[in-house]
């Protein structure tokens, strides 16, 4: 009795000192440089309900917002604990379909956020049609200027190799020397949309300048223009998207990038066709026609509403709520993202403080948390030059020319790759936020090893039909496997993975690696295939996959469906912790249980705390709470049919919703029963 008396007294003891705790709204912070529990932590989470609502109204009173108080209590409220946003008393019942309607709905958003998403990655377009462009115009601007490289037609052929590799290289030189690195000044002073802007004006200018130029220096510095307005372009358009966009759709909506670049190329090389009997000028109209993408971008960069994550680090809260109820389903919502973007925003700022540009590109590699961002962004990035994309998106006209087509058959097979390019992009829009990004890497890249090591052997087939056609059929192969891959990933992966105090230079950071390998590529590859010739080049490349591969699997965390704050958590796991758990429990795992078939069991390496988590328990609560409702409006409409039969027809569009909402169900259940993605 004295033991139980004891015991008692204890566990009062402890409870009250663990009330008061909860009282003072106290929680455990996770270290964000070192994170080495790998613990994904909400910052609202541990706080009292009366904490966080007096939280808010210093928040409103603060930033002047007082007016929309109502709106950010509740929303506080929702996402202190997402799970359980059906007890938050005075939701509508409005406000509840929208919070549900994020999981059973996840793409019914708003028109202003689908139209700022469509048009800005249009401007994507203009990269894929100068690629392209310029392909086609391969086969006649250096016969034009006088730099052929055919030893019959010039003396000094071994020097124009490289002449025109520099040509084609300008745009990637300019980019990654300059345009990418005005994008942190230019976004701070001119914002998103004012960036856009300009680098909107150079990409309607220059594709024409390109077309009018009278020798192969006046094109250089031509294209070097063009470059700036590229690297500007490359730089914010993808930050913007994935500021805008909510996070279970994110990569959906962000990968748009790579789907008008692939659209870009396709419109380029069918550009390529039309023009290709036009004579001497055919050229010139190849390169000029690429300025058509970015009108639409131009005139309408300012109908779409500004990213609120730069409103708010200018803490101009009015005007972020603003622009989130139009990129937001309800007004609660808005207000939800608008605290928990500033509660997260806060605690990082505290963690990183004020930097001017100098000091902003030193951190890239020396605060950990940041420096662990720039290397899986370098990484993606470099990957898709390694993966040897622009090989053939730069010199398949080429390429096919060498294997014995001419310049029509060159050109025909040249917009079959631009077309399997682009039709293939499309599941990524599903995949990359069901799959995840890393996920898609991993598989993707060895199937691109073997597709080019394929393509290079056929060069030794006999001469014919068959062997343009065997070439051309493991060219398209690559394409097939790289658009839902390596394509839409690197830049919506660099986009998300740096904190809003380095997002703008992080990014520039990873553009310039992307397209400075390009211009390597663009200005080698010339003479790589003469010295090496096709076959010798493409299995180069093809050894080149494997090694991204490697690098991938070590030092790329996953990012799927985390909001851009919350990736401060992933990216404070160190990089010894995840390479140490992909190579001791992922790898063998994966040996396991797909080599060797054994029912085994992978521990996931991030532990969520009031967070969506990656097993979907976020889902499935809500997905609960609406399955009860489904159950209610079942009973209620049976007995309304019973009672009035005129109804019967009536309730016909009921049962598809109810046949629709099973379908989301059971499609739920399979993304949670697949193993391939645990632990990424």
């Amino acid at each position: 009795m004295v033991q139980e008396a004891i015991t008692r007294v204890d566990s009062s003891q402890r409870s009250s000192n663990d009330q008061d705790s909860v009282e003072k709204g106290h929680f455990e912070q996770v270290d964000l440089q070192n994170n080495v529990s790998a613990r994904i932590k909400n910052p609202l989470a541990n706080l009292t309900e009366n904490q966080v609502l007096r939280d808010v109204e210093e928040f409103a009173e603060e930033y002047n917002v007082t007016d929309i108080l109502p709106e950010l209590k509740k929303g506080a409220l929702v996402a202190r604990d997402p799970t359980e946003f059906e007890t938050v008393a005075d939701l509508t019942e409005p406000e509840l379909t929208a919070l549900r309607d994020e999981v059973l709905h996840k793409w019914r958003q708003p028109k202003s956020l689908y139209f700022t998403i469509i048009l800005c990655s249009i401007g994507a377009a203009v990269q894929g049609w100068d690629q392209t462009g310029s392909n086609g115009a391969n086969l006649s601007f250096p016969d034009a200027f006088g730099i052929s490289d055919d030893p019959k037609k010039s003396a000094h052929a071994e020097r124009n190799l490289w002449l025109i590799g520099v040509v084609n290289a300008a745009p990637y030189i300019a980019s990654a020397c300059l345009g990418c690195w005005l994008s942190d000044p230019c976004n701070r002073i001119l914002g998103r949309r004012g960036t856009i802007f300009i680098s909107s004006i150079f990409c309607v200018l220059t594709p024409i300048g390109s077309a009018v130029t009278q020798n192969w220096v006046q094109l250089f510095v031509v294209r070097l223009l063009l470059g700036i307005g590229m690297g500007l372009k490359a730089s914010t358009i993808p930050i913007f998207c994935a500021e805008n966009t909510p996070a279970v759709i994110r990569g959906g909506l962000v990968m748009s990038w790579q789907l008008w670049t692939a659209f870009g190329i396709f419109l380029g090389f069918s550009a390529n066709l039309a023009v290709k009997d036009t004579g001497k000028i055919s050229w010139r109209l190849q390169l000029g026609s690429a300025f058509i993408p970015a009108i639409p971008l131009l005139f309408g960069v300012y109908f779409c509403p500004e990213s609120p994550r730069w409103y708010i680090r200018r803490r101009e809260m009015g005007k972020a709520y603003r622009s989130l109820c139009r990129l937001r389903n309800t007004p609660l919502q808005a207000a939800r993202d608008l605290y928990y973007i500033h509660a997260q925003i806060k605690i990082e700022m505290d963690l990183i403080g004020k930097s001017n540009y100098v000091t902003r590109f030193v951190e890239l590699f020396t605060i950990p948390r940041v420096r662990r961002a720039t290397l899986a962004s370098f990484v993606v990035m470099i990957a898709q030059q390694m993966c040897g994309i622009n090989i053939v998106a730069f010199y398949s006209s080429t390429v096919f020319k060498n294997a014995g087509a001419n310049d029509t058959q060159a050109l025909f097979a040249s917009w079959g790759f631009g077309l399997v390019n682009f039709v293939f992009a499309f599941p990524a829009i599903w995949t990359i936020d069901t799959y995840g990004r890393r996920t898609l890497l991993l598989f993707t890249f060895p199937q691109m090893a073997w597709t080019l090591l394929g393509a290079a052997f056929c060069f030794w087939t006999p001469e014919g039909t068959g062997h343009l056609a065997s070439i051309a059929f493991f060219v398209f192969l690559f394409a097939a496997f790289y658009s839902p891959g390596e394509g839409p990933v690197p830049f919506t992966y660099s986009a998300e993975v740096f904190p809003l105090s380095h997002r703008e230079v992080g990014m520039s950071w990873a553009v310039a690696t992307c397209l400075g390998w390009a211009a390597v590529l663009g200005i080698t590859f010339p003479k790589m295939l003469s010295a090496m010739t096709a076959t010798g080049a493409f299995g180069f490349y093809a050894g080149l996959n494997v090694t991204a591969m490697v690098m991938i699997f070590l030092w790329v965390p996953e990012t799927k469906q985390r909001t851009l704050e919350e990736l401060d958590y992933i990216f404070a796991v160190p990089t010894r912790v995840h390479m140490k758990y992909q190579v001791t429990k992922a790898l063998p795992y994966w040996f396991r249980r797909y080599i060797f078939r054994q029912n085994v069991e992978l521990q996931p390496l991030y532990q969520f705390d009031h967070l969506a988590s990656d097993n979907g328990d976020v889902a499935m609560s809500r997905k609960q709470s609406v399955v009860s409702d489904h159950v209610k409006s079942r009973e209620s409409v049976l007995h309304k049919v019973s009672q009035k039969p005129w109804l019967l027809g009536d309730q016909l569009m009921w049962r598809y919703d109810q046949i629709k909402f099973n379908v989301d169900m059971i499609s739920m259940y399979g993304s949670i029963l697949r193993g391939v993605n645990r632990g990424k």
